[in-house]
């Protein structure tokens, strides 16, 4: 009589076009791809990445620029509106005509009533100092008349052009008592074209 052995069981059949748990035998170790390739690959995605990111600022950096200088013209606008409104209030309030300097229009609120050399209608530091949004603004005097013996300015003249023609602005501006606003186009005090 044989003695029979045993047979040991099957593993389970494994799915169609699944790995197997152990290379085959026969066939070849799968090949890892070394280093030097994925830090290839990974540099070769920063540098697309980077590309991608000065191609949508060398398109967004020059339409923001625009956008400002817009916003700071505009800015000016109703700027030298302001000031004439101020000087049209300076003409009522005081006996001395229009104000000039643009600094006597400020004044600080915390040292007392407006004087005819402080009169608080403006922002005390835009008085100082003249500057706003990119633009520097300049008030002076016209002819002096005078009324029941005392000499009172008649007339003033307001200017504002940009600090940097080109960049914080194109057009200079230029208005007068009457408060009607003419531009310059190259950004200077020739005043001749109507604002539109």
């Amino acid at each position: 009589m044989t003695e029979e052995h045993p047979t040991p069981p099957l593993p389970p059949p494994q799915p169609v076009g699944a790995p197997l748990p152990y290379p085959a035998v026969g066939q070849p170790q799968p090949r890892r791809l070394p280093v030097l390739f994925w830090i290839a690959i990974v540099v070769g995605c920063l540098v697309l990445l980077i590309t991608v990111l000065l191609i949508i600022a060398a398109v967004a950096i020059p339409n923001m620029l625009a956008v400002k200088k817009r916003a700071d013209e505009t800015s000016a606008i109703q700027t030298m509106r302001t000031i004439g409104s101020a000087e049209a209030n300076y003409m009522v309030s005081y006996p001395s005509g229009y104000a000039c300097p643009l600094s006597v229009l400020g004044g600080d609120p915390k040292s007392g009533a407006p004087t005819a050399q402080a009169a608080q209608l403006i922002d005390l530091s835009f008085a100082d100092s003249g500057e706003k949004s990119g633009y520097t603004f300049t008030v002076t005097c016209g002819s002096k008349v005078s009324i029941n013996n005392k000499d009172i300015y008649s007339s003033y003249a307001v200017i504002g052009v940009p600090q940097t023609v080109g960049k914080t602005g194109d057009r200079g501006f230029c208005s007068d008592e009457n408060n009607i606003i003419k531009v310059d186009p190259d950004g200077g005090t020739n005043c001749t074209q109507s604002l539109q």
